[in-house]
């Protein structure tokens, strides 16, 4: 029993003595049963609705108060013409756009009918369709009302007709090939580069490389460049993909698609390397990179949720997430059609961060080894 209750207690320490490793373990599952718990929700609240319309209109002015005082739901702008509805999308400046018919009211007196449009963001469409329908059942309740009051019968007195701009066929591939794409980069960007120099580091082979003629940057840049090859191998064969066997368009530039995974692999090299600078061993490594970035990454970068229908403390942390802006820009420029303009913001975020990462990973990395 004794040399039983030895080797337990041999294994312990051999448990214990990697504290990195520890705190990984035990930190990890608090991380994300508070993701889980407060990032999975299905409700989506305040989505921006805008409107095509004359307000000075009584019946128009009606059914956009009853919007406006929906929980779900939040008045945004009063557009002057439906012409700016493709570039509020493409801004990402509204959710959904409610376009009442030339002399709405009066029509509806004379006739009972009157033109309702609901226009849709199609780029997300599990929450386009969730939208889309918080503002059917608000108006489907409006037109109730006013047709008992016009006939005494609740009987449909309008009905609004629905279109999804960018998907009216509401393919989910639409939203997820963007997310996968990003997913996929920064896993093998991320976890492989820090692994690799975590080995490197573990076998003591590092300290072999640093004393050769090459200079510190170019044996970093020389790990890295295999895992770039294989990142835009695998952004070509993911754009192939998604295009001829997912139907998934790439209505905006190319190269300008290109440049924004050129600029998304870097970020994701520079976290793999500040993650081989505070791992020690591969295992740590493996763990940070993949339950520390892996999850977050895919619970709060909107691939599957979106973000707007989480507190306002971890929409703050999504900020954080590389991939989060990366595929917002993969969405504008191929399903939307944007051009740069359109990106400016989510561009310049993940440019700083690129320079941020590798600026400090870089300097801690010559000074750990």
């Amino acid at each position: 029993m004794k040399e039983f209750l030895a080797f337990v207690k041999k294994e312990f320490r051999h448990i214990l003595r990697d504290k990195r490793t520890m705190l990984i373990v035990l930190i990890m599952p608090i991380v994300q049963m508070i993701l889980f718990g407060y990032a999975v929700r299905t409700e989506i609240e305040h989505a921006r609705v805008d409107v095509v319309g004359d307000l000075t209109d009584p019946a128009v002015r009606k059914i956009v108060d009853r919007i406006d005082n929906n929980r779900y739901l939040d008045i945004n702008e009063i557009l002057p013409s439906v012409s700016m509805i493709p570039s509020r999308f493409e801004k990402n400046a509204a959710d959904v756009v409610v376009c009442f018919g030339q002399d709405f009211g009066p029509e509806l007196k004379k006739t009972g009918k009157g033109s309702v449009k609901i226009i849709g963001d199609g780029s997300d469409p599990n929450s386009a369709q969730m939208i889309v329908n918080y503002v059917t059942g608000v108006i489907r309740s409006e037109q109730t009302e006013i047709s008992a009051a016009l006939s005494g019968e609740s009987s449909s007195g309008f009905s609004p007709s629905i279109q999804l701009m960018y998907n009216p066929a509401m393919k989910s591939s639409y939203n997820f090939v963007p997310g996968v794409m990003g997913l996929i980069m920064m896993i093998i960007c991320s976890m492989m580069t820090s692994v690799s120099i975590v080995r490197e580091k573990e076998t003591g082979t590092m300290e072999l490389l640093l004393v050769s003629p090459v200079k510190p940057i170019w044996i970093i840049i020389s790990k890295a460049l295999p895992y770039l090859i294989v990142s835009t191998i695998n952004f070509i064969t993911i754009l192939l993909l998604s295009r001829y066997m997912m139907g998934v368009p790439i209505r905006g530039s190319l190269l300008l698609l290109s440049g924004v995974a050129v600029l998304f692999v870097f970020t994701s090299l520079s976290l793999g390397l500040l993650i081989s600078i505070v791992a020690s061993t591969q295992k740590s490594a493996l763990l940070l990179s993949g339950m520390g970035l892996m999850m977050p990454t895919v619970l709060l970068s909107g691939i599957i949720f979106p973000c707007e229908n989480m507190p306002g403390i971890l929409q703050a942390l999504s900020h954080l997430i590389p991939a989060k802006w990366f595929i917002i820009m993969v969405k504008k420029i191929m399903i939307q059609g944007a051009g740069f303009p359109y990106i400016i913001k989510e561009f310049s975020i993940l440019a700083g961060m690129t320079a941020f990462l590798l600026t400090v990973s870089v300097k801690k990395f010559r000074i750990r080894l």
